[in-house]
Order: structure tokens, then sequence, then C-alpha cells
């Protein structure tokens, strides 16, 4: 469901990013265009023959913004601690277009733009160049590859222990990894029958960001039968995905450098002992990794299948089973994420003084050299099983709920219950309180910050993978205009949303996030 003062990284992502969504306006628009007269051709070729419902009457456009917030104290790119602040906007846009009275070809298109503290620290030394000015210590910055390939260490003159740079995992680097932009898009058609009880379609999809490429396609089939009280479906999707992998800086450098600790980031700089003195690099107790290689594969693949039954049980109320057989193969494990061992010293980069306050968020300028980053094993298999239930009370109100269940074979077995209220206040206008719950148990192979052994042959620290219960507390409203009134050109206003949602897991990780939504019918 994903920070950045390098001005050049910027401008360069943000001319990209606007050359990207103009030349996707315009290819969208000339489709909409061109099936817009078709669909005319097509009503004249119809009116020759006997009356048939259209599947779709017109051009649809739905327009989504949101934003999201998240902060929380155990970041998985530094080992389970950390500052997880994020922040991230996205726009989607689907555009669904009546090729003639039975098919509909859909265009979806996302960009979703986010700044992680995080991920920043993929190189927690960019931004900490510093000098000392009549005491004063003066944060200079400095741009680098946020840890894709060794390069530069900013130069410092500041009168620390290590003599060397200064990072954190409670502040936010510099490096070309504190932001990023997250592209997809999904094209999908679908046909329906005569009768309109099949329908059957597929889909291609594309997505990409800067150390992640994914191609997936799909094909769904669904039937319904019992004078249309009762629908089966089933779904197929394959998801063809690429690692462009980006490391912390500290492995790949000892790696790549095969563990020269003179050059580099290492070039002049201290590393030092759990007390705080400065090493001999050359020493036969020196820091080194746990392992000389790091991603073994860039391939991650995911085969899905997907079977759903609904059925209407009476005119109040409908009742729907789902479930779905997951299975991932490949490189399943972020190569972003490090991981620290109980069982191996600990050697630092920083201010001497702060090293017994690591673990605090007052901690903000030494940081650890990793053991290793995150490994998991190369398949996954995942099963989840849900019912959603929904009521008509009244003309007024509506229960909506829904249960699932999770199991994987990492050993994660989870929970998830929701319950929407959608309350009508007079002919137009909707508002929908709504309430999740959420909880797991850990997978087998995840321990906090400290807690591995390097004699493991899996391990991670992610906290999406410990266990924990979280709550999400909803509200929305939504505006609806069945016959289309009000126009933006030839746009008819069919429906406008606004939706905020509260986070909160039992973690102590916390996030918001608002939506507005829009949705549009063009006219003929």
């Amino acid at each position: 469901m994903v920070e950045n003062p390098a001005p050049a990284v910027a401008v360069i992502k943000s001319h990209i990013m606007k050359r990207n969504t103009l030349l996707f306006c315009f290819l969208l628009f000339t489709v909409i265009a061109s099936a817009q007269s078709n669909a005319g051709k097509t009503n004249n070729t119809d009116s020759n023959t006997d009356y048939k419902k259209r599947v779709l009457e017109n051009t649809e456009i739905d327009l989504l913004s949101s934003f999201y917030t998240q902060n929380g104290e155990n970041a998985a790119v530094t080992g389970g601690i950390g500052s997880e602040k994020l922040n991230d906007f996205a726009t989607n846009i689907t555009v669904s277009i009546p090729l003639n009275a039975d098919d509909v070809l859909t265009i979806d298109g996302t960009i979703s733009a986010y700044t992680s503290a995080s991920s920043s620290n993929l190189n927690p030394f960019t931004g900490a160049s510093t000098s000392t000015t009549s005491g004063r210590l003066v944060v200079s910055g400095a741009s680098s590859s946020g840890g894709g390939r060794p390069g530069r260490r900013p130069t410092t003159t500041e009168n620390t222990t290590s003599g060397s740079n200064v990072g954190s995992p409670w502040v936010a680097s510099s490096g070309a990894s504190r932001s990023d932009v997250w592209t997809n898009g999904i094209i999908s058609y679908n046909h329906s029958s005569n009768d309109r009880n099949t329908t059957y379609g597929g889909n291609l999809s594309v997505s990409n960001e800067y150390d992640y490429r994914s191609f997936g396609a799909g094909l769904s089939l669904s039937h319904q039968f019992n004078d249309k009280n009762s629908e089966l479906g089933l779904k197929g999707n394959l998801y063809l995905d690429k690692w462009l992998p980006q490391y912390p800086t500290e492995l790949k450098t000892y790696i790549v450098n095969q563990g020269n600790l003179n050059v580099d980031y290492f070039s002049g700089v201290d590393i030092l002992n759990e007390s705080g003195t400065a090493i001999n690099k050359a020493g036969i107790n020196s820091w080194s990794p746990l392992h000389n290689y790091l991603v073994t594969t860039d391939n991650r693949n995911t085969y899905s299948v997907s079977l759903s039954f609904s059925q209407v049980l009476g005119k109040n109320s409908q009742l729907s089973i789902f479930s779905d057989l997951i299975l991932q193969k490949g490189w399943l494990s972020n190569p972003m994420q490090r991981v620290y061992f109980a069982d191996r010293d600990n050697y630092y980069v920083g201010t001497a003084s702060s090293i017994p306050n690591y673990e605090s968020p007052l901690n903000r300028n030494v940081f650890q050299l990793a053991d290793d980053i995150e490994r998991l094993p190369g398949s996954r298999l995942k099963i989840p099983v849900g019912i959603r239930y929904h009521q008509y009370v009244n003309e007024h109100l509506v229960v909506r709920t829904y249960y699932r269940y999770y199991s994987d074979d990492w050993g994660i077995t989870a929970h998830t219950t929701n319950i929407e209220l959608p309350i009508k206040l007079g002919d137009h206008f909707t508002v929908y309180p709504n309430y999740r719950y959420y909880i797991q148990t850990a997978a087998k192979y995840f321990a906090p910050y400290e807690q591995h052994l390097s004699t493991e042959e899996f391990y991670t620290s992610d906290y999406d993978l410990s266990a924990f219960d979280a709550q999400q507390y909803g509200l929305g409203m939504k505006y609806t205009d069945v016959f289309t009134k009000g126009h933006l050109g030839k746009l008819g206003l069919k429906s406008l949303s606004l939706d905020y949602g509260l986070y909160i897991r039992s973690t102590g990780l916390k996030a918001n996030i608002i939506s507005i939504g829009a949705k549009f019918v063009v006219d003929k």
C-alpha cells in the first residue's frame, strides 16, 4: 500500500512527473474522445435492433486524492528502532469507457510521492557533514547515491571521538532514498453476456519506483444465477516483479571494497566499539558484516487465485464469502532493512558519548553499523478467508460488516473485523462512520532489535511481521447527484466524497489519512 534535500534529484523527478502526467492526460482524453465517437456509432446501429440496456451508459471518471502521514519508533531500515515518520501524497484517476453495449474498457493510473525518515537512513551519513564554528555545530548537507553505490563521504572537522560522519536512527538523512515517486497503471477489459448473467475480463498492470518494478496480468470470470440472487466469481493474477536493490551504505561499501575500511565512506572515519574507543580497522577484531553477499536474485513473483460467492438472503440482506490462495517466490526480503545480532559485537560511527543513548530519540549523532540485511525464505504461501454481510435496516441506515481470517507458512495468523454504518441524510448526503480491528501473531522469523542470533538462517526486525493489534476509526461523507445536474463543462458531477481515518497500532505507530474523491459522467 510507501524526504529529499538533494536539489538536482528533486528537480529531475519533478520534470519527469510533469512530463508523464501531461502525456498520460493527452492519451487518456484521446481514448475518451475516440470511445465516445464509437459509442455514438454503436447507438445508431443498435437503433435498428432490439433494445438492450448498456452495461455502462456513458464514460465515467473517478478522481481520488489522499494525504497520509505516520509516526512511530520501530523503523525496519534501521533494525527495528528509529523514526518511522512518513508523509505520502497520492492521486488516482480511473476512467471507465463503454466500447459498446456489452464491453467496458477501464484505465487506472496512480502517482504517489512520499518522504520517509526511515528509508532516508539507507545512507544515514548524508546530510551529516559537519563543521565546528566557535563551538557551534553546523549542518551543511550533502548529496549521495542513497546507499545504491558507494559515494564520497561528507567531510567533517567536528571534534568528536570518531572524528567522522554524524548519523542516527532518529534523524532523517538527506540522501536520495529520503523520497521517491511510485507510479502505477492498469488497463482492464470486461465483457458482459447478452442476458447480463456472465461477465469475463482481463487486465494488465505496470508499476515503478526507484528500487522496484512490477508487471502484472489477470483474468476474471463471474456468473449470476438463481434469478440473479446468487453470484460465483473466479479471478487469477500473476505479478512478475524485479528488484533494483538498494543496500545499507556500510554493507555495500564493505562488500564492494572487499573489506577495506579505509576507502569511500570509511576513509578517515573512526569506527568505535561499544565503549566508544576507536578500533584498529585492519585488526582481527574489526567490524565486518555476517555475510559477504547481498541479494542473490532480483526476481519476486506472485501467483494468486481468488474464489467468491455472493447470495441475496432476502430483500434486506446479502452475504458474500471469499477466499484467496497466494504464492510468492523469489527474493521476499527487503534489501534496505538492517538486522543486528545479540551474539556479535556492536560497532558505531559518530559521537562516542551518545552510544549509551543509542536506542533513545535523544541520540542524534551516532549510528550502529549493521550486522546484515533482512533475510527471509524464498517462498511464502498465504491463505485468507473472509465473509461480508450487509443488512438493510431502513431507508436511512445500512449495516455493513466484514470478517477475514488469514494464515501463512511464515507463522502469521490474523483476524480482521470491520463495521460500517452508512446513514442517509436526505436524498443526496450520506455519512458513514466505520471501525476496523486487526490482530496478528508474529512471524517465526521476527525478533526485535539486537535479539536475533547469527546462527539463525532467517531473520527480520520489521515490525509489520511482529505480533500486534491495531484499530482504525473512520468517518466519511458522500454527496450523490443521481441525475448529474451539476456540470463542469461536459463533465456531469455524479458524487463527491470526503473520508478521514485514524490508525493506531499497539507498537506505537500512529497514522492519519484524509481522502477526497469525485466521480464524473462524460456527456455524449
